[in-house]
């Protein structure tokens, strides 16, 4: 999908259109979802790959029966999954972080995928409707970012539950089976040593969060992340609980880990409780991982 002006969603953005009006992913901000739906559903029963193009810049377009209000051009590519063997494969490999998700369309129905070693080809036929320039192009989506969580505990369910929406890969080590969830809430569940966590997570997180209600469970997470090169780490908790922690900490460590740390971790929207809470880490986390400044 590519785009020009003011659109809903940006270029490498991806909806799946299933059996039974079943969806996930939005595209246009949903007045023109179901006619994108139809179409998506139309190519693939009849199992080609298709395309349309969604044009709002014109002052009309204000004024149409089911105006959007932006003022923007969405190019979409619209492939029947089901003629695309492998492709659970790279999507599986592109979660997994063996890299960015590659797709190379070109106008003869040459479809191209490659994630990290996974390399895929498929060559559909063309919809009738669908000009031949319109099915060229590529994109690239980048891995999904990834969080460890070190330290479950009441804020835990609500935080997964607005991270991994936004697509965050959401990994958690603990090991005090009080708070082991009876149902799998995150992609990865560890019970290991803050080391021998780290060591285990491959690719490594993008952000680590710690947050055991806990202080010496904290003060051992610490030190063992201030010894890697993960750009953002928060920690819960008061100023002072902080000063308390690094003042345990032997001076070099305190020295690696003080400039990536982000400390009380989220931002200050207010309320109170487990929710609030996690809403604040969430939204610095996604703020941070956009380039935002809040």
């Amino acid at each position: 999908m590519t785009t020009e002006g003011s659109t809903y969603v940006r270029a490498g953005a991806m909806a799946l259109f299933g059996p039974d009006q079943t969806q996930v992913g939005w595209l246009s901000g949903g007045c023109l979802e179901p006619e994108i739906a139809r179409r998506a559903r139309h190519a693939a029963a009849v199992g080609a790959a298709g395309a349309m193009e969604i044009d709002t810049r014109d002052d009309e377009d204000l004024f149409a029966g089911s105006a959007v209000g932006c003022r923007g051009r969405l190019r979409l590519v619209l492939l029947p999954l089901d003629r695309m063997p492998g492709w659970a494969t790279a999507v599986q490999a592109w979660w997994a972080g063996h890299g960015a998700l590659t797709l190379t369309l070109s106008a003869d129905g040459d479809v191209h995928v490659r994630v990290g070693e996974v390399s895929l080809h498929w060559t559909l036929a063309r919809h009738a409707e669908a000009p031949t320039d319109s099915l060229a192009g590529d994109v690239s989506v980048p891995a999904p970012a990834r969080v460890a969580i070190f330290g479950a505990g009441p804020e835990t369910p609500s935080l997964l539950q607005a991270l991994r929406p936004l697509g965050w890969h959401v990994s958690v080590v603990e090991r005090r089976a009080r708070w082991i969830p009876d149902t799998d809430i995150a992609d990865t569940w560890l019970m290991k040593a803050p080391d021998d966590a780290l060591r285990a997570l491959q690719p490594a997180p993008d952000a680590a969060l710690v947050m055991h209600h806990h202080f010496e469970h904290d003060r051992e997470a610490l030190e063992a992340l201030a010894h890697t090169r993960i750009p953002f780490i928060g920690l819960l908790g008061p100023v002072r609980r902080r000063e308390d922690l690094l003042r345990v900490l032997p001076a070099p460590t305190h020295a690696l880990l003080v400039p990536r740390l982000r400390s009380p971790v989220g931002l200050r929207l207010g309320g109170q409780g487990p929710e609030a809470i996690a809403l604040s880490i969430a939204a610095q986390l996604q703020a941070w991982r956009h380039g935002e400044t809040p």
